[in-house]
């Protein structure tokens, strides 16, 4: 996800204004950021946003890897957990976050950026879509039995939670209806527990 093309150096500033950027495409979107409203928002300029970060699309870069820092902890912290061998365990926790109001300004980025990685294949948004999906599959993966995760059975099994999962989550930030989406992803988790889905 990170543009060759964006500028190596990190300073103190950079770090500042990346943190702020990111804050302000939470709350207001990235697929249509414009420097100048951003630069005024978060105290710099655009020819400041253009030093630090080489181009428009080095700046669009640096906020999706740095969206991704938070998604690939995220994981981390589930992966570190003790679960090998209980899917829906781990699904489950992975729902609890995801169902979490904290972290719906993240989501909705992450929505706007895999759709539009869907039609942009290039820049910025490069492989962003197929690069998450590769993230979850990993660690849904090793939730899995050592044989049961090298199975064609074990790949569409996590394949389905990744689906439940995200479908679910689509449901919620539109609807906004924890409950019902909650219960959803619950029932689908218990028919999987009793391998009645695949």
């Amino acid at each position: 996800m990170t543009l060759d093309a964006a500028p190596k150096m990190h300073s103190p500033r950079r770090e500042e204004l990346l943190e702020r950027g990111y804050a302000y495409v939470l709350e207001r979107g990235i697929s249509d950021l414009s420097l100048r409203p951003l630069a005024a928002a978060i105290d710099s300029s655009p020819r400041v946003l253009l030093f630090l970060f080489g181009s428009k699309e080095g700046l669009l870069g640096a906020l999706l890897d740095r969206a991704r820092l938070d998604e690939v902890e995220l994981l981390d912290r589930v992966r570190a957990a003790p679960g090998e061998g209980d899917l829906p365990a781990v699904a489950a926790e992975l729902w609890h976050w995801l169902a979490s109001d904290r972290h719906r300004g993240l989501l909705t980025l992450w929505v706007e950026s895999y759709a539009r990685s869907l039609v942009e294949r290039s820049g910025p948004w490069g492989e962003f879509a197929a690069r998450t999906v590769e993230d979850w599959l990993e660690l849904l993966a090793g939730a899995q039995p050592r044989r049961r995760r090298r199975s064609a059975q074990g790949a569409a099994e996590r394949t389905l939670v990744l689906a439940i999962l995200r479908g679910a989550m689509l449901d919620l930030l539109a609807t906004r209806d924890r409950r019902r989406t909650t219960a959803a992803v619950g029932y689908a988790l218990d028919r999987l527990g009793e391998r009645k889905l695949v």
